[in-house]
């Protein structure tokens, strides 16, 4: 009877084997993503037993092209951009370039052509957004400035991917054009031709996108039905991805990634967020399984030296390149090893590059085989390179002379300038963390003429405040150093607004070790973690959730007294 029902065969084996090694991988402390990848080799072509439909499992696959692009474009924003755009800017381009190159250069060597090889250097070079973000969440690092570097450096890479898929066909007919049936003059022709309905498709959907979705999603969400508002969502996505193609031949990924977009700006970004995450990921999961079925085992025995190389180009080359420069940028080695070890893994971009390589009949089928690979060990490894950093840079810190003095070097923006008055110096305000609820605290005592030091780790922050008269200095908060510098010794009131809780207690212990009577506030994320943060010193620890309540309950108490 499964002869005559490929499309539910294909379905239940994908989504029953990626539930069951999935949760298999999640047991073992992997990404369940290495479960998805395994149940594809599992009913893949390339092993014995059972073996789904290929063909369907690809058209699936598209549709989880175009949800996860989607994805991106709901959770892409401007602003986490611009706060770390010195950083990760040039280091997004630095490391794709560096990794690009050594891929290349190994496809080279192996014989491939150089179209090929482009494709291959580049799919080497972006990391996977679903990784990092999950990897840095469980490590409570997502809202750390190391985690904020991480995620903007990775929105640069998606931006640079989701530029790569459009002009990527037009790339390879300039690297062969004979097999492209094409010449200087036709290759001008078609890259003039793509930017244009690339300029064409992006006016429509910022001028007209930008007003009709909002517009819909609205009249929608009036008639009070959640299952129109979810399917509104879905068809949104799918439906501008395939006209993106069929009318401007723009790549159903920047179709999709556009729909997000111009989304996110709309009052519903967040409940279009949840209501399609559901397809997001059930899809996501068969297009992960779909290039497991890609994967040929055997090159594990017959290309070994090669998946070791694929394997060191990712983990280690990427990561050097990224440390390197993260060093270069007077950071600290902390800040170097969360941000390098983040990033040294690849996934759901290097599928889809390596996929449409083979495609156009660049890749050579071991290709997807040896991405698939590189992917695998990565991710597996990721989780092991990330609660490895601490003891790593302790040891590096310990045995480097070097990283001892990239560690204590002379830094501008670390201490307050000799010019600072006196009032900044004494009996002031040490705000450590410069974030939403930072920059509101600096705001009002700003207004209040309250002297202030703010303590932030993201340089380009410190050196607004500076230009902007306020003093500041950069570092991180849990280093005894950067307290000192910030003159905690004189200080009346140390503020924390920092949300990650593990940071408090040693930033406290070296509060009260330099200065024992000063005051200190720190807000929690929740009731649990303002219990354990009552229990270490703090004269006031505020719960977001329950200063709200606090707030509701005071206003509703002075409207009753008022009607009385």
């Amino acid at each position: 009877m499964h002869v005559h029902m490929p499309l539910i065969v294909t379905l239940a084996a994908a989504l029953g084997l990626a539930l069951v090694l999935g949760f298999v991988a999640s047991r073992l402390k992997l990404p369940a993503l290495v479960g998805y990848l395994l149940a594809g080799v599992v009913i893949g072509p390339h092993t014995p037993g059972f073996v789904a439909d290929v063909q369907i499992a690809m058209q699936l696959a598209e549709v989880g092209v175009m949800l996860l692009m989607f994805g991106v474009g709901l959770h892409f924003s401007i602003d986490d951009l611009l706060a770390v755009r010195k950083i990760a800017v040039p280091g997004a381009a630095l490391q794709m370039a560096v990794a690009t190159a050594l891929g290349a250069a190994l496809a080279l060597w192996w014989g491939w052509t150089p179209a090929g090889a482009l494709v291959f250097g580049i799919a080497l070079s972006v990391a996977s957004t679903v990784v990092l973000l999950r990897a840095l969440e469980s490590r409570g690092l997502l809202g750390s400035h190391n985690g904020r570097i991480a995620v903007g450096w990775l929105i640069v890479e998606d931006l640079a991917m989701v530029l790569v898929l459009v002009l990527l066909p037009v790339a390879i007919t300039a690297l062969e054009p004979a097999a492209q049936g094409g010449g200087t003059g036709s290759l001008l022709g078609t890259l003039v031709k793509t930017l244009l309905a690339v300029a064409a498709f992006v006016a429509v959907m910022l001028l007209g996108g930008r007003r009709l979705l909002p517009w819909m999603l609205w009249h929608i969400s009036k008639t009070g039905s959640r299952e129109l508002f979810t399917l509104c969502v879905i068809a949104t996505a799918v439906g501008i991805a395939y006209g993106a193609a069929a009318l401007f031949g723009v790549s159903v990924a920047l179709g999709a990634f556009f729909a997000g977009l111009v989304l996110r700006e709309s009052e519903f970004s967040h409940r279009a967020a949840d209501e399609s995450l559901p397809f997001r990921d059930a899809f996501a999961v068969l297009f992960f399984v779909s290039v497991g079925m890609l994967f040929d085992p055997m090159v594990l025995i017959e290309r070994p030296l090669q998946v070791l190389a694929v394997t060191a180009v990712i983990i280690v080359g990427k990561s050097i390149a990224a440390a390197a420069l993260v060093l270069a940028m007077r950071y600290p080695l902390n800040t170097a090893l969360t941000v390098s070890t983040s990033l040294a893994q690849i996934g759901e971009f290097s599928f889809i590059l390596v996929a449409l390589g083979a495609s156009l009949g660049v890749v050579p089928p071991e290709g997807q085989s040896l991405v698939v690979a590189g992917a695998l060990i990565s991710i597996a490894l990721n989780p092991l390179l990330l609660s490895a950093n601490e003891p790593l840079r302790r040891w590096i810190l310990d045995r480097s002379p070097l990283a001892r003095r990239l560690e204590t070097r002379d830094d501008p923006l670390a201490a307050l300038p000799s010019t600072t008055e006196n009032r900044y110096l004494a009996r002031h305000v040490v705000l450590v963390g410069y974030g939403n609820v930072g920059r509101h605290l600096a705001r009002v005592l700003a207004q209040r003429d309250v002297p202030f030091v703010v303590v932030e780790q993201n340089r380009e922050r410190v050196q607004e405040l500076r230009d902007a008269g306020h003093a500041a200095v950069s570092g991180n908060a849990v280093d005894p150093i950067a307290l000192v510098q910030a003159h905690i010794a004189g200080a009346g009131l140390l503020l924390i607004t920092l949300p990650e809780t593990t940071d408090v207690r040693p930033i406290v212990d070296t509060a009260r070790a330099l200065n024992a009577g000063i005051a200190i506030i720190a807000r929690a994320a929740n009731e649990e973690e303002a219990n354990l943060l009552a229990g270490i010193g703090l004269d006031r620890v505020v719960n977001p959730r329950r200063a709200v309540a606090d707030a509701m309950a005071a206003a509703a108490l002075e409207r009753l007294k008022l009607a009385a």
